[in-house]
């Protein structure tokens, strides 16, 4: 994450200016690894390639943090939104760290700026006639005499063949229907049980009905200029061809950014029209020069990454929200690129029944987050949907990453090190060599290097990696019979050539891998005593000069055994949450023993205490007889020697 020291980041005129977000994660939930390749981590690489190419760019992301979810998690955990809220944002901001996810800024929505925002695009809005008051009839709980969002409502899903019996007033999870509140069969408030009433109540509701038709005309261009990814252009075209119709935008709930009008003071904003506003909001926590980048559209270019389920909320919904209120002000969509999902060995991610991988588990298995990253982006469910595979990831350590890309790099800084004391030898990259076509070598490099740019420039990560191992692979082919100690002595020019092309061909694969794995291009540059050079269109053979010291050679990758595979796979299939219930009985066991044994010690020593008091009280008894004194009992003693106390603070 960028340090408070660094320069702030603006855009500069004339130059292509490339702001980017990835959809906010919800603030209550640990992201999984479907969600980190969705939105966070495919944002990251797009931004540090976007860098290394010298364009302004701005990376933006947080938490989203108000609405009805926030709230009930809140009240299940006995704490308030703003404390849950802390808690998760804590959680996210240290994995996105390890992840190595390089945020310009990481924000959250719980902010003024954020209020002060949403509130000004809420009043432009309803000045411009795009929003309508409406009454709607909603549950309503009589015993906490409060309205009742959908998702505090739950009962039966009335769905044929389902019957879930804990469907939510918004949607069944078994099933996967939308639902009303009114549709549950036996409905029940989440808070305490009681059964909601329908009641009229006041919303607003902006007319998506008025505004389609500039939305239309924004999309037509915007996915065309933009390139937008296969899935983004067809979901946002369906929604459009199906109509849009007025959203209420209003809701009866105590968390969220106030209704700034006279009347309806108890309503907040809903959190769907609240947290896109999240990208400008956190900017302007970032620089108050925000503005700059968000109502700039001729300078500035807008990359959103998202999973596939987030896509209207940024090509329909929000745009329109922004048309509606300052018409062509604000910085729009420019390029989506949005993934599929990607599932955990043929089964869905649960954190409840402790199935896959989430963000917290990944630093647990020892592997850095290379490994992760690069396995994870690899796999990218660009068109489909793809699954994570215990043996499809320590094959791409083992076979792609170990054997390609760390063999080439660790062999040649090694041999240079051992042969030449660490000194680049003299080499000439003109050199020409019967045995081998050195000039056909370093064209073909170029050709894989505008190949590389080419898919990123369209935001193909997946075929951005690819072709980033393709050109490792072509430094393994350099080596190939031609890196050794009797080719040094039989061949000792076209040896020392092959080690200036290699180490500069490490130095731009340095500068390629960084977007997607920056700890290990961070080892390559260390390696080479050299820094991060700019991607640039054709390869440059003479980066590393002849006489330059390189640094000690470091191993970039370790192999993965068997065992450890099959630890994993028992480990994040499921049995460590049956494991965890195990090891919970055993517990609460033993404590129960150690209660028993405890209580029959007490017991025994209370029969003991009584024997020896009854004594004590005959002898009392005795020598007060003699002396003719009332005998002093336990119970008087104690009343004269303790102080009188109040009554105890219950604790």
């Amino acid at each position: 994450m960028a340090e408070a020291s660094k320069p702030t980041i603006l855009p500069v005129p004339g130059k292509k200016n490339v702001l980017i977000t990835s959809a906010l994660p919800y603030v209550n939930n640990v992201p999984h690894l479907g969600n980190i390749i969705g939105s966070t981590l495919s944002a990251d690489v797009y931004a540090r390639y976007s860098k290394l190419r010298d364009r302004p760019t701005l990376y933006i992301c947080g938490t989203d943090e108000y609405g009805t979810a926030t709230e009930t998690r809140a009240l299940e955990a006995g704490v308030t939104p703003q404390e849950l809220c802390d808690e998760f944002y804590a959680k996210h901001k240290a994995i996105y760290e390890w992840f190595d996810i390089g945020f310009d800024h990481f924000g959250r929505t719980t902010t003024k700026q954020q209020t002060d925002i949403v509130q000004d695009a809420f009043l432009k809005l309803h000045k411009n006639g795009y929003m309508e008051e409406r009454t709607t009839t909603q549950p309503y709980c009589e015993k906490h005499e409060s309205f009742l969002a959908d998702r505090f409502v739950e009962g039966t899903c009335p769905r044929p063949g389902c019957g879930y019996e804990d469907a939510r007033g918004d949607q069944c999870d078994k099933c996967g229907n939308l639902l009303d509140p009114f549709e549950l069969i036996n409905p029940k408030c989440k808070l305490d049980g009681s059964t909601p009433v329908p009641k009229d109540t006041a919303h607003f509701f902006i007319r998506l009905d008025k505004l389609q038709p500039q939305v239309q005309e924004w999309f037509e261009k915007a996915h065309k200029e933009g390139n937008w990814s296969s899935n983004g252009v067809a979901i946002t075209k369906a929604w459009l061809d199906r109509g849009l119709d007025a959203r209420s935008i209003t809701r009866d709930v105590k968390w969220g950014v106030p209704v700034p009008l006279e009347g309806f003071e108890k309503k907040v904003i809903y959190v769907w029209f609240d947290a896109p506003y999240g990208y400008p909001s956190i900017t302007a926590n970032y620089t108050d020069q925000w503005e700059k980048w968000w109502k700039n559209p001729d300078e500035v270019d807008l990359y959103q990454f998202m999973g596939k389920d987030n896509v209207p909320f940024h090509t329909v919904l929000w745009p329109a929200s922004l048309i509606g209120a300052e018409g062509d002000k604000w910085t729009k969509l420019h390029t989506i690129s949005t993934s599929e999902y990607l599932n955990y060995e043929n089964t869905k991610f649960s954190k409840s029944r402790g199935v896959g991988v989430f963000g917290d588990g990944a630093k647990d298995t020892g592997i850095g987050p290379s490994v992760w990253r690069y396995y994870l982006l690899s796999n990218r469910p660009e068109t489909g949907d793809t699954q994570f595979e215990w043996s499809g990831f320590a094959a791409a350590n083992n076979n792609e990453l170990l054997a390609n890309l760390g063999n080439f790099v660790n062999r040649v800084i090694k041999f240079v090190n051992a042969k030449f004391d660490g000194f680049v030898p003299e080499f000439s990259p003109s050199y020409t060599d019967d045995s081998f076509d050195f000039p056909g070598w370093i064209a073909g490099i170029n050709i894989l290097l505008g190949d590389y740019i080419a898919e990123m420039e369209l935001v193909h990560l997946r075929a951005g990696v690819k072709k980033l191992m393709e050109i490792s692979s072509q430094g393994n082919l350099l080596l190939q019979y031609r890196l050794d100690n009797a080719n040094l002595a039989e061949h000792p020019d076209r040896t020392k050539t092959v080690i200036g092309l290699a180490l500069n061909l490490s130095s731009l694969l340095a500068s390629l891998a960084s977007p997607y794995m920056p700890s290990t291009s961070q080892s390559i540059v260390r390696q080479l005593s050299s820094d991060l050079k700019s991607i640039t269109e054709t390869f440059d053979p003479e980066v590393i000069k002849s006489g330059h010291k390189l640094g000690k050679a470091e191993y970039l990758f370790t192999k993965i055994d068997d065992k450890k595979v099959a630890e994993w796979k028992d480990r994040f299939g499921g049995t460590q949450a049956s494991r965890a219930a195990e090891e919970a009985a055993k517990e609460a066991l033993k404590a129960k023993k150690q209660a028993e044994k405890d209580k029959k010690k007490a017991k025994k020593a209370s029969k003991k205490a009584a024997e020896t008091e009854g004594s004590a009280e005959v002898g009392s008894s005795t020598a007060a007889a003699q002396t003719g004194e009332a005998p002093q009992t336990a119970a008087t003693k104690e009343t004269k020697e303790l102080p009188i106390r109040e009554k105890p603070v219950e604790k």
